[in-house]
């Protein structure tokens, strides 16, 4: 992963500053691992002491005097440090990391992270009241076209959204399945104030999506949010949001909830658009020859042996 640029104003930026300013007077040893931090600025801030050291041919024990040698107590206080430069995009690491030294069996695991879930769609549950699902219901359905837009993970959501709404309405596109940004940003020439944007975007947030959806937002097409927070990149221009919790143990998102989310939001579209039942219908109808039930497959009963009579 390349290393982002620090600018005076994040945490890695002190690190790069105290390195900078220490390395005139830093031994050779030390001098190689400043060398390495600074060109794996990211790396470093996911590596373990030793791994650091072994990483540059040297001790754990150099290792230790060289976080010293910058003003820090020791290594765990300079990883700490190096670490809060990228503490969001970290996150999921630092967990797995402390559940792989930690005690807890994959039982206990699988059990706590499905409890997970049910505190997100719980949560995710009491942030949207009534009025914010009916308001991006009717922005669906008044829109002109309704554009998705979902980077990473999340371009799998916009394409369930995509599908669960095509029978419903007439011009509704899934951005991010197709030709990347580039091409997105060609589909949205044109949009305007008849248009919506459906933006899908949660830690780590993808600038595509946040691009995209600003994007269209100059252009007049109202955008509505489907993201974690009021501080999310997309909130900041968003005319709609519905804040959904999507927390998750080991990794950086749990798409559940906001999934969940998405399905309730197309059943109300479904519930309200013209002709839905038809169109329900025509697609039911569409599809048949290649739907079948479990008893076409089921395995063929053995024949009965006939009964003998008695002479």
């Amino acid at each position: 992963m390349p290393t982002r640029p620090s600018t005076p104003d994040t945490p890695e930026a002190e690190i790069v500053a105290r390195i900078t300013a220490a390395m005139p007077v830093l031994t050779p040893g030390h001098r190689r691992m400043a060398e390495y931090v600074l060109a794996n600025l990211f790396h470093a801030a996911t590596m373990r002491i030793d791994e650091l050291a072994g990483a540059v041919g040297a001790s754990v024990a150099t290792a230790n005097r060289f976080a010293r040698s910058l003003g820090f107590d020791g290594y765990p206080q300079f990883r700490e440090a190096l670490v809060r430069g990228f503490e969001a995009t970290l996150a999921p690491v630092e967990r797995l990391r402390s559940a792989q030294e930690s005690p807890t069996s994959g039982a206990e695991l699988f059990g706590a992270s499905l409890e997970q879930a049910e505190s997100n769609l719980r949560l995710s549950r009491q942030s949207i009241d009534s009025e914010a699902a009916a308001a991006a219901v009717d922005a669906i359905l008044s829109a002109r076209r309704v554009y998705i837009i979902g980077s990473g993970t999340s371009a799998f959501l916009a394409g369930i959204m995509e599908n669960a709404l095509l029978p419903y309405l007439d011009n509704v596109q899934a951005l991010s399945t197709v030709g990347g940004p580039t091409h997105s940003a060609r589909r949205l020439l044109g949009a305007n104030k008849d248009d919506l944007v459906i933006g899908i975007a949660f830690p780590r947030y993808v600038d595509d999506t946040i691009k995209l959806s600003r994007h269209a937002a100059k252009l007049g097409a109202r955008v509505l949010a489907l993201t974690d927070s009021i501080d999310s990149p997309l909130a900041r221009f968003a005319d709609l949001m519905l804040l959904i919790r999507s927390e998750r143990r080991l990794a950086a998102n749990s798409e559940a909830a906001v999934l969940a989310v998405i399905e309730a939001l197309c059943d109300a579209v479904a519930l309200r658009a013209k002709d839905s039942v038809v169109a329900a219908a025509a697609i039911t109808e569409s599809v048949l020859p290649w739907l079948t039930s479990a008893q076409a497959h089921a395995a063929p009963s053995a024949p009965s042996s006939p009964t003998k009579k008695k002479s």
